[in-house]
């Protein structure tokens, strides 16, 4: 076993609301770890949370030369900005001190041809910015990516495809994946092991064992079905 993060004991808490409690897990290097839950059991929280950017108790704890690359559902950017998404890519690249890394290869990795990323952002479909958000997260050369739902707003078969660019970035790249998704037949296919968040307390595990319907309805509250993908 590799570990690339290990988290032990990790509590979140806005004022007199417990948000996450006493979470113990580890994720090793190449796998991919879903976490799922109802709105409001602390997925994004726990995102956050590992990359410092709110408080927390407990340990969070990155291997040495760890290098993350974040990419949130939803970004605080004004689509209507006369700005490309060359342009958007070109200021991280400036910003990162990346100064020998094309643009144009970065977006060639996600699958954006030149001509549409060289158009303003706000003519992008959800699926193209959402291309532009993983090529920004790519710039920075990260081990490990990480995904707040990164198919919400996203058609189905814009879904499928940016499913599979992460799987085939983490393939390639050799990343280590942890991801977001409602989307339960996606979770099954791609997750090397599950984290739950909701109702009762937090499980880890393998898809097969967890993606169950008692734990599913002990998870969200309710029935809970999804198709199964032969693997």
């Amino acid at each position: 076993m590799n570990p690339v993060l290990k988290v032990d004991q990790l509590s979140v808490q806005f004022d007199a609301t417990r948000v996450l409690s006493e979470l113990s897990f580890s994720v090793n290097k190449g796998e991919s770890l879903a976490i799922i839950g109802p709105n409001g059991a602390g997925k994004t929280v726990l995102l956050r949370a590992l990359i410092g950017s709110i408080p927390f108790s407990g340990t969070v704890q990155w291997a040495a030369g760890t290098q993350i690359g974040y990419v949130p559902q939803k970004l605080d950017l004004d689509r209507d900005i006369p700005i490309t998404g060359f342009d958007f890519l070109r200021a991280r690249v400036a910003l990162a001190q990346k100064r020998a890394l094309d643009v144009s290869s970065v977006l060639m990795q996600v699958g954006l041809p030149l001509e549409v990323a060289s158009g303003p952002i706000g003519n992008l479909s959800g699926g193209q910015f959402q291309r532009v958000l993983i090529a920004f997260a790519l710039v920075g050369d990260p081990s490990v990516l990480l995904l707040d739902e990164p198919t919400a707003g996203v058609d189905q078969p814009g879904e499928e495809r940016l499913n599979e660019l992460v799987h085939r970035l983490q393939q390639s790249k050799g990343l280590t994946v942890l991801f977001i998704s409602h989307e339960l037949s996606v979770v099954d296919r791609y997750a090397t092991n599950v984290l739950c968040l909701g109702r009762v307390h937090p499980c880890f595990g393998p898809p097969r064992t967890l993606l169950t319907s008692e734990t599913l309805r002990d998870l969200y509250g309710t029935e809970v079905k999804y198709h199964v993908h032969d693997h």
